[in-house]
């Protein structure tokens, strides 16, 4: 069972929401707010899985919130956006939110962003278990989706059908199994969102995701190289041959 709270300053706005996920058999709403503090306060006693999150509100807006439940300790509760305004979609999906919904929403767009929210929590209870069988909780600030604008339309890319990351000058271009994206983004920024564990670092300018690695071989001039499932053959420094040894022993 989910337990969702919900967060809109506009009474008809968490009515529509309530009588919607009436329909979901195992999502329990445990509260409602209409502001920043009762929100901050709901999240605080309640502990829900799950939190419909208005942006625009009296006082803090919707990322004030989450930078405030940031400092608790434990995860955040997942995030799904709901909003009348589209500006925020990339900044919303930059915090790993689970779902960005645009007001007025259908129940069959409600619906799959549920979806998202069981597969984003069976994703984290599979994940955040240690060798010991205990929670890792430090990993939940990974993302498992990009955000970004291309040609006037928000596209949103699972990083898990990402080969591969290639540096180019101030942008970074993303290399899926069957089309590339370029990003303004840099490596660094970028690299601290990805989990390491899934996502690495082999070059300066490159980074791959370890899924798609095939083979690691050394060419006859002596240069090191990762070679991708598609073919795709990227040059590894030597510094990282030991590292990816020991990760892949994990």
């Amino acid at each position: 069972m989910m337990r969702a709270a919900i967060a809109d300053d506009e009474v008809l706005a968490r009515q529509k929401l309530r009588w919607l996920l009436g329909s979901e058999s195992d999502v329990a709403i445990v509260g409602e707010s209409a502001n920043g503090p009762e929100t901050i306060q709901l999240v605080h006693e309640a502990r829900p899985d799950l939190l419909f999150l208005d942006i625009r509100m009296p006082g803090m807006d919707g990322f004030d919130i989450i930078e405030a439940l940031s400092g608790d300790d434990g995860p955040l509760p997942g995030i799904i956006f709901t909003t009348a305004f589209d500006s925020y979609a990339i900044r919303a999906f930059d915090i790993n939110a689970v779902d960005y919904l645009l007001k007025p929403f259908t129940a069959q767009r409600l619906q799959a962003a549920i979806k998202k929210a069981r597969e984003s929590r069976q994703s984290f209870s599979n994940s955040m278990v240690a060798q010991s069988g205990h929670p890792d909780h430090a990993s939940a600030r990974f993302v498992n989706r990009i955000a970004f604008k291309s040609r006037g339309r928000i596209l949103f890319l699972s990083v898990g059908d990402i080969y591969c990351i290639g540096a180019e000058e101030n942008y970074v271009r993303l290399c899926t199994g069957s089309e590339t994206h370029l990003l303004r983004e840099t490596m660094s920024h970028l690299e601290v969102k990805l989990d390491p564990g899934k996502f690495m670092r082999v070059h300066r300018s490159y980074i791959v995701n370890l899924f798609f690695l095939k083979e690691i071989r050394t060419e006859k001039n002596g240069d090191m190289v990762v070679l991708l499932t598609n073919g795709q053959k990227i040059p590894m420094s030597r510094g990282c041959r030991a590292r990816l040894n020991e990760l892949l022993k994990q």
